[in-house]
């Protein structure tokens, strides 16, 4: 460990070993990077995402809390109708209207439940895609849900509704004579065949699981909203960072605390997800178009050179400021932007700088280029960006777990 970074660890330490935590300082050092080592990152983004709060002596009873909320959630809201009164031996002759799947009542918990495995099967099919280039989310949890294992409780697990509502597929062919062939998709055990929503044995849940229970509990509890394709994208580097705590102790209760950080990261940024807020002052649409002004401030050349061809900012902001960068970076270099993006006094300004900071870094590339090669640059940014000096270097097919250190980030003009 260099000696610089040894500064910086005991430079947090200092800030946050004080009884009330000085904002100002916390944020001044996040804004540079939050060092892995000791736990520090988990314990500053809980801090900078409003979950703890400043007084280091309320954190145990309020993680208390707060851990046995989330556990009532789930106790009450992945549940599987009818489920309780079989537990308790209940025959088909005492089921009633009210209980029954095919009861019209809009009311009812069947009905509900339904309409819930309509948004399930969404989240099941992004969460399990969610950062392909490593392998930590395909691998199994320490800490499955303990619910799950308990017969004796209502909770179901939400792989089992997956499967239950999806039907298994199969491949249609008719040759010229007219015939009719059926096969499975994955008949042969070709690595290229294997299913691609593979999971793990009874009793052991990967993360991926995990991030997808998070984002079915959030969407129950916020009907407004629900789940909008992309929120996948923002709890994934969050639920990764506290899931690799080296605190053990906190590690163990990463789903809840990710759950409770992601809802607050959400309040924060949900305008970004209601479409019909898009042309408003809070709107996504408004953003985007700020990417742009600022660019005008900063680089009136390259401003008109994108103007002149009739490149607008929705055709490659709109990911990047949704998803707050998380599709055009890696993991490691996203989880270090997010440090100055949560560290930002005026919450996600820097953001808008950084889009700019990005579009800049490819200036030349851009200013000789016509509309298809700049939209090819602009929508797949991430190649052009790895060649650019002032970025983290990117760690292509790297787990984080591996990196060392903090990354560095630099926007200048």
């Amino acid at each position: 460990m260099s000696s610089l970074l040894k500064s910086r660890i005991a430079d947090f330490q200092d800030v946050l070993k004080e009884p009330s935590i000085v904002l100002e300082k916390l944020r001044e050092l996040s804004f540079s990077g939050i060092p892995c080592e000791s736990g520090l990152r988990c314990l500053c983004w809980k801090i900078l995402l409003n979950y703890l709060p400043l007084e280091r002596a309320s954190w145990t009873s309020i993680l208390a809390k707060q851990r046995g909320l989330y556990s009532q959630f789930l106790r009450e809201m992945i549940i599987q109708p009818g489920i309780a009164k079989a537990n308790m031996g209940v025959s088909r002759e005492d089921v009633t209207f009210e209980d029954h799947p095919l009861n019209p009542n809009p009311d009812s918990r069947w009905n509900t439940y339904f309409k819930d495995n309509e948004v399930l099967l969404q989240i099941d099919k992004d969460v399990r895609r969610l950062c392909p280039d490593i392998s930590f989310f395909q691998r199994a949890t320490e800490y499955p849900c303990l619910l799950i294992l308990d017969p004796q409780n209502e909770f179901e697990t939400l792989r089992k509704r997956v499967e239950q509502t999806t039907l298994k597929s199969q491949t249609v062919a008719r040759n010229r004579s007219g015939v009719t062939n059926m096969s499975s998709p994955h008949k042969n055990n070709t690595p290229s065949a294997l299913n691609e929503y593979e999971v793990l044995p009874n009793g052991c849940e990967a993360h991926w699981e995990v991030v997808e229970r998070i984002l079915f509990i959030y969407a129950k509890l916020n009907p407004g909203i629900a789940y909008v394709q992309g929120m996948n994208e923002i709890v994934g580097p969050l639920y990764y960072t506290f899931a690799t705590d080296p605190n053990s102790e906190w590690k163990e209760h990463a789903e809840a605390d990710t759950f409770f950080c992601f809802t607050n990261l959400m309040a924060e940024i949900r305008d970004n997800f209601i479409k019909s807020l898009d042309d408003s002052q809070c709107g996504i649409t408004y953003k985007m178009e700020k990417v742009y002004s600022t660019l005008k401030d900063k680089d009136v050349e390259l401003y008109l050179k994108l103007q002149e061809q009739s490149i607008k900012p929705q055709f490659f902001a709109f990911r990047w400021l949704t998803l707050l960068l998380s599709q055009e970076f890696l993991l490691p270099d996203v989880i270090r932007i997010w440090d100055s993006l949560f560290a930002d006094g005026n919450r996600f300004d820097f953001l808008l700088l950084v889009c700019c900071a990005m579009l800049i870094l490819i200036r030349e590339q851009l200013l000789k280029g016509d509309f298809t090669v700049n939209m090819r640059l602009l929508q797949g940014i991430l190649m052009w960006l790895s060649r650019c000096p002032g970025l983290p270097h990117h760690r292509c097919q790297q787990d984080p777990t591996e990196s060392q250190g903090t990354p560095r980030l630099e926007v200048t003009w």
